[in-house]
């Protein structure tokens, strides 16, 4: 009997142990899980701010004060950090801080010449292999394009730029063209919100942007490709004008 119970009190014991260490590993997924979360909200917003100039170019930033910016932990702002500074839209320097990137022309021409060949892939492949969900939304991204430009809402434009981009990454199902876009996204909204209000024709830029989207809501590779050229065309000749 003192055996039987003795083998009882072991086989508890060993599950007991066994649950112990199962449940530590859920609960660091969910901790893991939450810090990725703020994580991808800190980058959104120090993303946004930094495109729309909020944070300067040539401005010196700190962990703790974008920390207490935006209410977020250190952490996960080192993390989205370090996403801008692969997107170049800051430079980090050891014991200095985090230097916002200047903004330079001639960077941002060779960008095009990378940008005009990815575009094009990506519009193509998306109309080919976008879902039927996925299309229905570029149809109500060209729409509110439309509207943007009759209204000549700048930021409206831009958030349905950085939506309209990214619905392109998802539906063209190419990983490696997904990630060398999104080193010159965030550079290229950048550089055009700097100048837009000088020489950027809003309601232009709106059509094009819409053009594509249709393109792809109708399947239609040949049109989104062509559609991608006259888009990154105006793209060019507005980052020349500012010459």
């Amino acid at each position: 009997m003192a055996t039987a119970k003795a083998t009882k009190r072991a086989g508890r014991k060993r599950a007991s142990s066994a649950a112990t260490p199962k449940g530590r590993t859920t609960g660091n997924a969910s901790e893991r899980l939450s810090e990725q979360t703020m994580t991808d909200r800190a980058y959104a917003e120090l993303e946004e701010m930094i495109v729309t100039l909020r944070l300067e170019p040539g401005t010196v930033l700190s962990e703790a004060v974008l920390a207490k910016l935006l209410k977020i932990g250190r952490t996960p702002i080192r993390e989205a950090l370090q996403r801008l500074s692969r997107d170049g839209l800051v430079n980090i320097m050891p014991r200095r801080g985090i230097l916002v990137s200047e903004i330079n022309l001639h960077s941002q021409l060779r960008l095009l010449e990378v940008r005009r060949e990815l575009e094009r892939l990506m519009a193509r492949a998306a109309a080919e292999r976008a879902s039927e969900e996925e299309r229905i939304k570029f149809s109500v991204i060209a729409d509110s394009m439309k509207q943007a430009s009759l209204e000549s809402d700048a930021m409206a434009f831009m958030r349905l730029d950085h939506e309209f981009n990214a619905l392109i990454s998802a539906s063209a199902r190419n990983e490696f063209a997904t990630r060398s876009m999104g080193l010159m996204h965030g550079l290229s909204r950048r550089f055009w919100y700097q100048h837009y209000r000088e020489t950027a024709d809003l309601p232009l830029a709106a059509r094009l942007h819409a053009e594509v989207a249709e393109a792809i809501a109708k399947r239609d590779p040949d049109r989104a490709a062509a559609a991608s050229d006259r888009l990154v065309g105006y793209i060019e000749s507005f980052a020349r004008s500012t010459l």
